[in-house]
């Protein structure tokens, strides 16, 4: 059972408050969505959670431990950023032996990617690259994952294949997604958040995402 939480947020950028007394709270068990338009911070708040960024204020706790950098301190926290991170040189198979992930159940979920194992990322589409490095990440040895845009550039028969794999992933990880496609993110989620403003608020009905002029339920 792990416990990620996150509050007293605080991020400007250029004198310009993005994020003003963020909370959120991740659980083992859980898928925990965050939904918000274009430029309201979500990507910051997951760059902020994983250690990249370092807000004027936070306070992280992973199981009531407190933390400031968890990518650099602790092996319990990984995170799929927006943009491709394998290295162009690297071929497929290294990636899957670096991530310590086995390749041959990848095959079986994916059998239409399989022949690419010997391929360099460099040679490869944008969606098979989303689609191996989200299923790494998702499959990586940690207690919590933090998934920005998995569903980005790929088509729906696979994003159908990554939303069961979540799904099975959060039996033993806490799991946080966003998605600028939110149906997609309120249809798995367990919990709900909205970043609106600088702030956050978690959603208990969807008639709320109308009422903050989100989204048309």
């Amino acid at each position: 059972m792990g416990i990620l939480e996150i509050d007293s947020i605080e991020m400007s950028f250029n004198n310009k408050s993005i994020l003003n007394g963020i909370y959120l709270k991740a659980e083992t068990g859980n898928i925990t969505g965050i939904l918000g338009s274009n430029g309201c911070g979500k990507s910051t708040l997951l760059r902020i959670i994983f250690g990249e960024l370092q807000p004027s204020i936070k306070s992280l706790r992973i199981n009531s431990k407190r933390f400031s950098k968890p990518f650099l301190t602790s092996n319990d926290i990984k995170y799929l950023p927006q943009f491709h991170f394998m290295p162009k040189s690297m071929t497929v198979q290294k990636a899957f032996q670096y991530f310590k992930v086995a390749i041959d159940s990848f095959n079986i979920i994916f059998p239409e990617l399989s022949i690419l194992k010997n391929q360099k990322f460099k040679t490869l589409s944008g969606g098979e690259k989303r689609i191996i490095e989200t299923y790494l990440i998702l499959k990586s040895p940690s207690k919590f994952v933090l998934l920005d845009e998995p569903f980005s550039h790929i088509a729906p028969v696979y994003i159908k294949r990554i939303k069961d794999l979540i799904y099975e992933e959060k039996q033993w990880k806490a799991i946080v997604v966003t998605d600028h496609m939110y149906k997609h993110i309120v249809g798995i989620s367990d919990n709900l958040y909205i970043l609106k403003d600088g702030w956050s608020k978690e959603i208990k009905s969807l008639n709320e995402l109308e009422f903050y002029k989100y989204a048309n339920i």
